[in-house]
């Protein structure tokens, strides 16, 4: 599968509404974050493995593994292994809206990957947009009250591990592109995640000492089950398959990052459409910044140029 360039922004769109449940379904599966990564990425890193197999264009894993095995294993362990590691972990200190504020910062780390990696200055417009953007998904997730989202104590290894996770998974994405783009996207993603949770399988094995059996799933009750299937399914092999895809097929990669500042938003709407959750009237306000930042940055192209005509 490899996403049309046309196609690479509404396929970021749809991997970020993706991500904008993974919490939710974490907490659902009712078991500790660090074998919640286990049973995410083993059970989602197949499922990918078998979409590649099922794709004629992806079917041959073994030519990106002998021609780049080694580079493969290294982005697999920092970019799956030790990030999502680090999601998980984070919900065992801290809240899930201290997580998902956290995490929304992706687009920032990703502009400073590129930056890094590629020598790509983002830009001011990006800088001012982001930090903004920042600021209002902060609002809306806390409603205003910032002591909510410090927290206590306890929960600063949590707030750690989830920038942790934002930093490595965004330097993940900028480095795997040109891989992506030599071989196939579903067929790098679908390596770098089955061998990721290899390397949760054994980390959490040696670290924990808990040996996670995919078969034990069926001897969960079923709420946990289904949790941990989703989990996997949903919210790993479709949208992983599709947020890095898309990623990879955008020519502006730090652009294209800048929908996952929308995360909060959807979560916001899902909120609404299944609990009739209705957001308070700061929390629209937040609503409105985000949305009007991430749009400047997707038209700002547009925008300058027709100050320029005026």
């Amino acid at each position: 599968m490899n996403i049309p360039e046309k196609w690479a922004y509404p396929a970021v769109l749809i991997g970020v509404a993706g991500h904008a449940s993974s919490e939710f379904f974490a907490k659902l599966g009712g078991v500790a974050g660090p074998e919640t990564s286990v049973w995410r990425y083993l059970l989602g890193g197949f499922g990918l493995i078998l979409w590649a197999l099922m794709d004629r264009n992806s079917r041959d894993l073994i030519t990106p593994l002998r021609e780049e095995g080694v580079r493969l294993v290294g982005l697999s362990l920092m970019g799956v292994t030790v990030t999502y590691l680090f999601f998980h972990w984070a919900l065992d200190y801290a809240t899930v809206i201290q997580v998902a504020t956290v995490t929304t910062t992706i687009p920032i780390f990703v502009g400073l990957a590129n930056w890094v990696v590629n020598g790509v200055h983002p830009g001011a417009v990006k800088v001012v947009t982001g930090g903004l953007a920042v600021l209002g998904i902060a609002v809306l997730l806390t409603d205003g009250a910032l002591m909510a989202l410090a927290g206590e104590a306890g929960t600063l290894p949590g707030v750690l591990l989830a920038m942790g996770c934002a930093a490595l998974g965004s330097f993940y994405a900028v480095l795997v592109k040109p891989v992506m783009v030599r071989h196939g996207g579903l067929k790098i993603i679908a390596l770098t995640m089955m061998i990721g949770g290899i390397g949760l399988w054994l980390l959490v094995g040696a670290a924990w000492g808990v040996w996670v059996n995919p078969a034990s799933i069926v001897e969960k009750p079923a709420l946990a089950a289904w949790s941990l299937i989703v989990l996997a399914l949903w919210n790993t092999t479709i949208t992983q398959a599709l947020w890095f895809g898309g990623l990879t097929a955008a020519p502006d990669i730090t652009r294209a990052s800048y929908l996952f500042f929308l995360k909060p938003i959807i979560a916001a709407a899902l909120a609404i459409v299944i609990l009739g959750s209705w957001p308070t009237g700061l929390q629209v306000v937040a609503i409105v910044l985000v949305t009007g930042c991430v749009l400047v940055e997707l038209y700002w192209a547009r925008i300058r140029a027709a100050f320029a005509r005026g």
